[in-house]
């Protein structure tokens, strides 16, 4: 395995619960759940993906600007997941604001998918590709051992 297959692995499971979570209603248990673990899942897939996909990639002339690019995606993730946060999940500015943040999830994951690793390939040989996919699973390992009991799929 790659860490462009590793990676695609965890878009589906970004996908799958973002297209989850917009057919709950209200406060719902189901929504809470959904939200927690669609929170860390995002949360540790852009720790391990900026340690293993984009740091190497920000030194090189030919990804800099991509790699810095799903970089700061990842922190206009990170401030909508803190707006959700601090927002009453019946509200609609709650509603408003997951429809952004899904928005951006899917654009972020088509960037990756789409150029990104088309790019990254001129970069990472076969071997290295092969190398960060462990490291980078490993890491999601990692992370997802330290989530709560509560978090689904933990």
């Amino acid at each position: 395995m790659t860490i462009y297959e590793a990676i695609k692995e965890d878009h589906k499971v970004q996908r799958d619960l973002c297209d989850q979570l917009l057919k709950t209603a209200g406060a719902s248990e189901e929504r809470k759940k959904l939200w927690a673990k669609l929170k860390k899942e995002l949360e540790v897939h852009a720790v391990a993906e900026e340690r293993h996909f984009y740091s190497a990639l920000i030194d090189t002339d030919k990804m800099q600007e991509d790699a810095r690019h799903g970089m700061a995606e990842h922190h206009e993730m990170d401030d909508l997941i803190q707006e959700l946060d601090d927002s009453d999940m019946t509200s609609a500015n709650w509603m408003e604001t997951i429809g952004k943040l899904i928005e951006k999830v899917n654009h972020h994951l088509k960037d990756e998918e789409n150029d990104f690793f088309k790019k990254a390939k001129f970069v990472y040989s076969e071997d290295e590709a092969i190398t960060l996919a462990k490291e980078y699973k490993a890491t999601m390992l990692e992370y997802r051992k330290s989530w709560p009991e509560s978090i689904p799929g933990n």
